[in-house]
This record gives C-alpha cells, sequence and structure tokens, in this order.
C-alpha cells in the first residue's frame, strides 16, 4: 500500500455537518474511506473527458417483443465488437428483458454505441454507467 499523509482542511461548519451526515447515511466507517471515494469519482469523471481506455457497463431493459429489437440490438453489438467484453441477459417477465453490456474503449465509442442502442424502438431504459480500468486511481 501506498504511504499514507495526513491532512488538514478548513470549511465552514454547515458543510462539515452535511459532510458528517452523508458519511454516516453512506454507512462509511470513517470520514477518509469517504472522501477517497469522493477523489476516485471525479478521477473517474475526469478519465471520461480523455483518449484513454475506459471501461463501463451498459445497462437496458426492453420488449422482447417489439418486432426486430433483439437482432437490431445484436447487430449493434457485432457493429462495435471490439468494444464488447461480456454481455449477461437476463428475462424479468414474458414480455421484458434486461441486459448489462461490460464495454471497453474510448469514451466517444462507448458513448455512440449506449445512445445507438437507447435510440431503438422498444427499448424503455438504457443507461451507460462510467467506469475505470484502475489506471489513475491508484
Amino acid at each position: 500500500m501506498s504511504d499514507l499523509v495526513r491532512l488538514s482542511m478548513s470549511i465552514e461548519k454547515p458543510l462539515y455537518e452535511k459532510l458528517e451526515k452523508l458519511v454516516a447515511e453512506s454507512r462509511y466507517t470513517n470520514r477518509s474511506e469517504f472522501l477517497r471515494d469522493l477523489i476516485r469519482d471525479h478521477l473517474v469523471e475526469r478519465e471520461w473527458e480523455s483518449q484513454d481506455d475506459l471501461l463501463g457497463v451498459i445497462s437496458l431493459v426492453y420488449d422482447h417483443h417489439q418486432r426486430g429489437l433483439s437482432e437490431r440490438l445484436t447487430k449493434l453489438q457485432h457493429d462495435f465488437r471490439g468494444a464488447i467484453l461480456a454481455t449477461t441477459h437476463i428475462h424479468l417477465d414474458h414480455h421484458h428483458c434486461a441486459e448489462m453490456i461490460m464495454v471497453r474503449g474510448r469514451a466517444g465509442e462507448i458513448r455512440r454505441l449506449a445512445d445507438e442502442m437507447h435510440r431503438q424502438r422498444g427499448v424503455l431504459y438504457a443507461k451507460l454507467t462510467a467506469g475505470s480500468t484502475g489506471k489513475t486511481l491508484a
């Protein structure tokens, strides 16, 4: 593990009280872990502004009875085959399916894929969750 550095900071009391409430509500064991995760979240956001190799997950919920939708989604995955790492498909009920698609590549390419999937008729929900390869987080 890297060397730990202690730091001191000053913030207004109302902001401090809000921080303490957030830490408690988030069930962190201490303020330091909470702040480390906030910093890492910010670093991941910045990664997605770069041209670096990124990791993400596209979550979909769709009506699999929508004519041609399954084929269109599969075609999109084939068109972006270099970006697709893995997919998980589950049946939610008689009409609805969910898919989680793990992707890797540049932000623009991943966003294009997520946007194309979201635009398909019958897709009820699509969300790209930005992830990280971890290179900038250590």
